[in-house]
């Protein structure tokens, strides 16, 4: 018999939170961000479920042919662009839309026109750094990339603009305001699409709403915002992660528990055994204390987490029985509680969860 541990992936949920992006900012085109295996939650069922996306959005070459293979047809954008010149070929054969942030790749794009008789333009998003400081062309160098973009045959006619916004999860902070205001005053005049808006970005910040967003987080559930949860933004939990009480264990005051007996029980009680642990993607450095629901009710995490289970503490679910049901996050307890709990981001959470954890979509 498999193990308990698994991670319910609710498609409509999905599709809501699509939705709640469109709603946000109506005018702009929405292409979902499903890198790292769409945040651990499948990268081809996630494609698969979003028929309304304008695009999609991806880190990598391979995670895009994965998308062409199953027959996606709406555009994908490489949001680190190319690595190296031998892959423009099948971004060309496949249709990819890259991103261009860095002079080595416009003389990659330039290269391909003399080395091709025939050349297949290719979409490109130049990107601007207006305070990322990671990828992009600085506001001083801006110019003259477009200008280079603008003469190459290899490229669609006229490219895209985009840039990243820092810190737009934190609305204490002036800098994305001037980013936006740096990315409007780059290349004044010119007739291009842009893009600008991630999660935070469509949530929260009205002028960063351009013709092409890009959500990320906000798909999956989570806010992008500080201190905040989805249900904050009506969002909907993507993502459950789930198992089941595998032992009850009775001990006397004095006990130790798990790994080092860090932990040590204050009176006479139960602990209970559940089956996931850091192998299965759980934080392995959530402390004593980190929620986690049994049949609905909240109790703590006790000592440490283990390769393939956790101890909770049972003193206030003197009814619970081996089998029973174990939510470690999502419907009922919100990801972002148990990352905040862990020192963590909700983003890690997702991303975390190993291949054994099979994903069931409903």
């Amino acid at each position: 018999m498999s193990r308990a541990a698994r991670a319910v992936i609710d498609l409509d949920a999905l599709r809501h939170n699509l939705q709640r992006a469109h709603t946000a900012s109506p005018e702009a085109r929405q292409f979902p961000v499903i890198k790292a295996d769409a945040y651990g939650h499948g990268l081809l069922p996630v494609a698969q479920a979003l028929t309304d996306a304008d695009g999609f959005a991806v880190a990598s070459l391979e995670e895009a042919l994965v998308l062409r293979e199953a027959g996606i047809q709406q555009p994908v954008l490489l949001l680190e662009g190319f690595f190296h010149p031998d892959e423009l070929v099948n971004i060309q054969q496949h249709r990819l839309d890259i991103v261009v942030h860095h002079a080595a790749q416009l003389d990659a794009l330039e290269s391909l026109v003399r080395q091709q008789d025939i050349v297949k333009p290719v979409t490109v998003w130049l990107k601007v750094d207006t305070g990322m400081h990671r990828l992009g062309f600085s506001l001083e160098a801006v110019s003259d990339a477009w200008a280079r973009l603008r003469a190459c045959d290899a490229v669609n006619q006229p490219p895209r603009l985009m840039t990243h916004l820092a810190c737009a999860d934190d609305f204490h902070s002036t800098r994305t305001q001037q980013q936006i205001e740096s990315f409007y005053r780059v290349l004044p005049g010119v007739q291009a699409e842009r893009s600008i808006a991630n999660s935070a970005g469509i949530l929260g910040w009205l002028g960063s709403h351009a013709d092409i967003d890009r959500p990320g987080i906000l798909l999956y559930g989570a806010s992008p915002f500080l201190d905040e949860t989805g249900a904050d933004r009506r969002l909907r939990p993507v993502m459950t992660l789930r198992s089941e009480l595998i032992a009850i264990n009775a001990y006397q005051a004095g006990d130790r528990v798990g790994y080092g007996g860090r932990w040590v029980c204050p009176e006479a009680m139960t602990v209970g055994v559940v089956s996931i642990g850091y192998g299965d993607g759980y934080p392995r450095h959530a402390p004593t204390g980190t929620p986690v629901l049994v049949n609905g009710v909240e109790v703590p995490l006790v000592g440490r987490v283990s390769m393939d289970m956790i101890s909770v503490d049972l003193r206030g679910l003197p009814d619970a029985q081996v089998g029973d049901g174990v939510v470690l996050w999502g419907e009922g307890l919100p990801a972002e509680t148990v990352a905040r709990a862990a020192g963590t981001i909700a983003y890690e959470l997702f991303c975390s969860v190993t291949a054994r954890v099979p994903r069931n979509y409903v």
